[in-house]
């Protein structure tokens, strides 16, 4: 049995995904969650998105889930958001989505992408601090995308580019973990079993 273990923590709205603060905003830092100095960001969220975030005492599992061996071809681990987006997506912008956009550093791969109503999502929603921004005469939506790379802020250039302003970024899922039923702010311990290390290539 391995004793490899990760934290899955649900980040609020505001946090930024580092201990020190060495910015001048008004973000709080992972430093208000966690004394536990040890623990590393296994990928990064920005400061305006929520949800999931792993962190590792554990290089290993750190180096697995953000730079995977060449047996999965090199390919980063797939990464699930819940994005409310201003208006109402078409067949053609979800088309342009799942097939790659050309960003200013390049084209993203191809992604996963699904038009959802709010009682679709996987998770109820907790209110967000600050709320995001309404107008009234704008209707919005929630898409269901998973990506596989981590080109900087990624799915908010995507959907800005076909025309859906990005207005909310939840992290649901990283390779495989999910945020489940952790409320906001709410971390957790998972311990790693074999099967899972076999998932992983953690050896």
């Amino acid at each position: 049995m391995s004793t490899s273990s990760l934290v899955l923590f649900n980040k609020p709205y505001g946090v930024q995904s580092q201990f020190r603060d060495d910015s001048n905003n008004n973000h709080t830092t992972l430093s208000e969650y966690f004394t536990d100095k040890s623990l590393r960001v296994a990928g990064r969220l920005d400061a305006t998105s929520e949800g999931l975030l792993i962190l590792t005492d554990d290089g290993r599992v750190n180096k697995a889930i953000t730079h995977p061996p060449k047996a999965n071809a090199g390919r980063k681990q797939g990464k699930t958001y819940l994005v409310q987006v201003e208006g109402i997506p078409t067949p053609e912008q979800l088309s342009k989505l799942q097939k790659g956009v050309i960003l200013k550093d390049g084209k993203t791969l191809p992604a996963e992408i699904k038009h959802v109503s709010e009682d679709e999502l996987p998770m109820p929603l907790w209110q967000r601090d600050p709320p995001i921004r309404e107008r009234k005469s704008v209707p919005d939506s929630w898409l269901m995308l998973t990506i596989y790379e981590g080109k900087n802020r990624q799915v908010r250039r995507m959907t800005a580019h076909v025309g859906l302003p990005c207005l909310r970024l939840i992290r649901w899922s990283v390779a495989g973990f999910e945020l489940g039923e952790l409320a906001v702010g709410e971390s957790i311990r998972v311990h790693l079993d074999s099967e899972r290390c076999k998932q992983l290539s953690i050896t």
